[in-house]
């Protein structure tokens, strides 16, 4: 049987790995950050009714511009923004690879500061985007300074910046995205797909928008939306970075099905997004209550937190996973991310945790 090193796969994808999330059945996923809370069931028949309507239109192509869905964006973000100026795919991830085929590609680079979203990487590679690397701060922060130093000394295509930062939590400073985008003369994205957990003093970067033709600011209905499974990613830009997008899309590229969905959706918003303080609450929670148990806990500004101080993390992961807890092991030496979910939840976790003692498993 063939095997993949005997393909003429492209030189540059030998040796790389796809995305590789562990997809388990276990009765707690705090693994990947979606939201544990089921849709209200009120909202999830308005979205079935939705579904079923559009359904009786499958026969025909969706609208390729998904203008309905596009309006509903972007009355929800707010900061003036007009349907022009939004732009959605399946999922964050397609409409970064979007923004990539449109401004990267052989011979163009993207600058990136791991450690980060590991599908930044990835998508780089897949587009054929040489990606570039810079340091961080103390404690996973960017500075002004670093970002603009970085950007100035790597001169790269693209910069993203992840605000807050997976798998740390950590915020970004509005003065670093500036800074960032005073430095170049590419884009500046940043990925906004955990802002709905944010504190309420802390600016998103839809807030820079005016002025700024290169900066683009992308989101999800993944995780506060608790739509993870219907993929919808979306992003906020000039409408000159959308006609961009238009010239590498596939043809009809959000089903009339994940259109309706979405839009149902966003009627609904504030009833979709009444988790979220809870959530907020379990992630403080995972970190006042950890931290007592001698674990160091990096500040969140997400729904989930990484925790310091296991002395074997997989040894940990593998005892949490006999106890079907399933968290996430991020390569962070000493590290592992534990998603906030419910409260029941994050009690069980806590105490398996605690059951193991200091230092965790080993």
């Amino acid at each position: 049987m063939t095997s993949l090193d005997e393909l003429p796969i492209r030189d540059d994808l030998r040796g790389q790995h796809p995305y590789g999330a562990p997809q388990l059945e276990v009765r707690y996923a705090l693994n990947v950050n979606e939201n544990t809370h089921p849709v209200p069931e009120a909202v999830a028949r308005d979205i079935v009714e939705s579904l079923a309507q559009a359904v009786l239109g499958v026969n025909r192509y969706p609208d390729r511009e998904f203008t309905e869905l596009r309006e509903a964006l972007a009355a929800y973000l707010g900061h003036g923004l007009s349907a022009e100026q939004l732009w959605a795919a399946n999922g964050s991830n397609e409409v970064i690879q979007q923004l990539l085929q449109a401004f990267g590609g052989p011979g163009r680079s993207v600058l990136g500061f791991p450690p980060s979203y590991s599908m930044h990487s990835i998508i780089a590679a897949g587009t054929g985007t040489r990606w570039l690397t810079a340091e961080r701060d103390a404690d996973y922060e960017i500075s002004p300074g670093t970002a603009a130093a970085a950007v100035e000394r790597l001169k790269p295509d693209i910069v993203f910046l992840c605000a807050p930062n997976n798998p740390t939590g950590t915020g970004v400073p509005l003065a670093t995205i500036e800074a960032a985008y005073d430095a170049t003369d590419g884009i500046v994205m940043v990925d906004e797909a955990y802002a709905e957990f944010m504190p309420a003093d802390a600016p998103s970067a839809l807030s820079l928008l005016p002025g700024r033709e290169r900066l683009v600011v992308s989101r999800t209905m993944s995780k506060a939306f608790a739509f993870a499974g219907a993929r919808v990613g979306y992003l906020a830009a000039a409408p000159a970075v959308i006609d961009a997008l238009r010239l590498v899309r596939l043809p009809y590229h959000l089903s009339a099905l994940t259109q309706a969905a979405a839009v149902a959706a966003l009627r609904h918003a504030d009833e979709m997004l009444s988790t979220v303080a809870d959530i907020a609450a379990q992630r403080d929670r995972l970190e006042r209550e950890l931290t007592a148990l001698g674990y160091r806990v990096l500040p969140s500004q997400a729904n989930f937190v990484l925790v310091e101080g296991f002395a074997d993390p997989r040894a940990t992961f593998e005892a949490l996973l006999a106890q079907s807890i399933l968290v996430r092991d991020v390569g962070i030496p000493g590290t592992l991310r534990i998603t906030a979910g419910t409260a029941e939840e994050t009690g069980v976790v806590i105490r398996a945790i605690a059951g193991l003692g200091p230092g965790g498993a080993r």
